[in-house]
């Protein structure tokens, strides 16, 4: 029998499952959207398609593990006193929370459904707590305005006698082939909990690559990523600085921009401006280190793709959170 036993919650197309096929640890998905659970059952991934609001710990008796992506709710932007709102009453809520108080009809009335979702996990965890089988390990993951939030649930774990790990992670140091920071949290009942240690050198625009030293390796760039044979440059969707007129670059020689649902938006040009073929779904998957022959299916699937959980970095975070060898660069990949 498997010592770790993981149920992921708001599963998407599978990141974490990919991540624990890789790791040898199995895992069960909870996801609500059906076109993302056709990519997970094509792609021979436990999954249970269902609202986690519906659910609790008690329906998957076994799994010893919580690991989560919720939905990202934008907590902190500059000049937004919406998003501060925000944040305040969902620390309130983590508090209220962590003391047993009942908050349910207040997260069902909430004027941002994300406010309900981004707590479930809390929820998962401490039922579990309550029902005398708490959770070995608990991973979440998602944008770096969510980071005060896991901050806080962190502390809410921490009086229940995890320990706690969070930070912000750069992708493409640990071997992704895209720029994206990830805000983490890592709690551990029995061990130390800690955040994995980079593989692979940072990456600053105009930086040359380097070579592999102090222990890291170079960042991955996406040419190396693609089947491509030429090289190209990419043109971001965004505007550049806030100027709508300007767009970002990047060669084929560097990591991609950050993977979002609008990737197909992104130009692809030669090295001398001519057009080529934008980014099909499989290459946008292969930037997120699905593998290549990844079976997507469904409506939607570029949306699919820019909300997973990147399995590379995600094996990286299980691996540190189970105390397990770090994973081979881009396992996911090949």
């Amino acid at each position: 029998m498997p010592k770790f036993k993981i149920v992921d919650l708001f599963a998407g197309v599978g990141g974490w499952s990919v991540a624990g096929r890789h790791l040898g640890v199995p895992v069960v998905g909870v996801e609500w959207c059906r076109h993302a659970c056709q990519t997970r059952r094509a792609a021979g991934l436990a999954t249970v398609e269902e609202d986690v609001r519906k659910l609790s710990p008690s329906d998957f008796p076994t799994e010893n593990v919580l690991v989560g992506h919720p939905p990202a709710q934008a907590f902190i932007v500059p000049g937004r006193h919406r998003g501060r709102t925000a944040l305040t009453q969902v620390l309130d809520l983590v508090g209220r929370m962590s003391r047993r108080d009942d908050v349910g009809a207040e997260l069902v009335h909430a004027e941002d459904e994300r406010t309900g979702l981004v707590l479930e996990p809390l929820r998962w965890a401490l039922a579990a707590i309550d029902e005398g089988r708490a959770y070995d390990v608990i991973a979440l993951v998602q944008s770096p305005s969510n980071l005060p939030l896991w901050e806080a649930m962190g502390e809410a774990l921490a009086a229940e006698g995890y320990s706690v790990a969070s930070g912000l992670l750069r992708a493409e140091q640990f071997g992704v082939p895209q720029t994206r920071r990830t805000a983490v949290m890592i709690a551990r009942l029995g061990g130390v909990a800690v955040l994995p240690r980079p593989t692979h050198h940072a990456f600053g625009k105009g930086v040359p690559r380097g070579e592999a030293g102090l222990g890291l390796l170079p960042w991955v760039p996406m040419g190396e990523a693609l089947s491509r044979p030429h090289p190209f440059e990419m043109i971001s969707n965004y505007g550049l600085g806030g100027d709508p007129t300007a767009r970002s670059r990047r060669t084929s020689a560097e990591p991609a921009f950050t993977v979002t649902g609008k990737i197909r938006r992104n130009r692809v040009v030669t090295p001398h401006g001519s057009e080529l073929p934008r980014l099909t779904d499989s290459e946008a998957g292969q930037l997120q280190t699905f593998p290549r022959g990844f079976p997507w299916a469904g409506q939607g699937v570029a949306q699919q793709i820019g909300n997973a959980v990147q399995p590379l970095l995600a094996a990286h975070v299980l691996a540190a959170a189970l105390d397990l060898p770090a994973p081979t660069p881009q396992p996911a990949s090949s």
